[in-house]
């Protein structure tokens, strides 16, 4: 059995996996190099730092953790700008907390265990993020009390909302897609930044960002998805000094269109904050 890492390392892990995304470039998103969408990298660091202790509470439920998250990190900014990370890392600090086997297999069994407690919380941290371009629809609706399950609820959605298909596929995307893009353009990037802005580009031309499509269309952001595959020359095998200019000459595009993608960036914490539990689980001590 694997030991379990402790509230306050897991809130650092967390925090830091915020702070590496925002020290990456990350075209259309806000990072140290150009704010963007009346944002600020000051905010989403107060942000990060308001949600996670709140997303490492010992103990207590996924919704819980969500709803905490959100209540602190919007009274301390006063607006929504972590959302998206904090649905997707909330329950991988709830698997990691359990540390009865991989995490992955932990993950899965919280994502199987999910309540109606859980999706009533969560409904009320959305309403109060009041994420842009949310709508309606006519099962399990956010503006709705629930009666179905945080799992049934995302399962519902999975078909527009990436993160909810996340919850549906015990985060296939981040597992089997997103870390192993990461860990290959480790090995030929220059710097742990340029890797991560690697990661970003490689799920915003393998994905339609879902933040795009619920303010523009499903047609935006697939449009956005078919430039980031043709700029691939730019960002394959890793983001080199020459193809750095050009990402961010399509930075500034994305930010002058108004185009932003929101959960491109939430997929990019996710990994790395499952990077980061992953790498200090290996590191812990096996105790009988």
């Amino acid at each position: 059995m694997t030991q379990p890492l402790t509230q306050v390392e897991i809130a650092q892990h967390f925090f830091d996996a915020c702070k590496a995304e925002l020290k990456s470039l990350k075209p259309g998103n806000v990072h140290v190099y150009a704010d963007g969408h009346r944002m600020t990298v000051e905010m989403f660091e107060n942000s990060a730092r308001a949600a996670a202790p709140c997303i490492a509470m010992r103990g207590e439920s996924v919704g819980k953790r969500i709803e905490s998250a959100v209540a602190h990190s919007v009274a301390n900014v006063g607006t929504n700008t972590n959302l998206g990370i904090m649905l997707l890392c909330a329950p991988l600090a709830a698997a990691v907390e359990r540390a009865t086997g991989p995490l992955r297999v932990d993950l899965a069994n919280v994502l199987s265990e999910l309540t109606v407690d859980d999706a009533r919380a969560t409904y009320r941290a959305i309403a109060r993020a009041n994420p842009a371009g949310l709508g309606t629809v006519e099962a399990a609706d956010i503006t709705v009390p629930p009666e179905i399950t945080l799992r049934a609820a995302m399962q519902l959605a999975r078909g527009h909302d990436r993160i909810a298909n996340a919850y549906a596929t015990d985060y296939a995307d981040v597992f089997d897609f997103a870390l192993p893009a990461l860990t290959t353009a480790r090995l030929s990037a220059q710097t742990p930044e340029r890797a991560v802005t690697t990661l970003h580009m490689c799920l915003l031309a393998q994905f339609p960002d879902t933040h795009i499509a619920r303010k523009f269309g499903l047609k935006a952001a697939e449009t956005v998805q078919d430039e980031a595959f043709r700029l691939e020359p730019h960002y394959l095998p890793a983001v080199g000094d020459e193809s750095f200019k050009a990402l961010q000459a399509y930075d500034a595009d994305l930010k002058q269109r108004g185009l932003n993608p929101g959960t491109t960036a939430d997929f990019v914490v996710a990994t790395l904050f499952a990077e980061k539990l992953l790498t200090a689980n290996r590191g812990v001590k096996r105790v009988k």
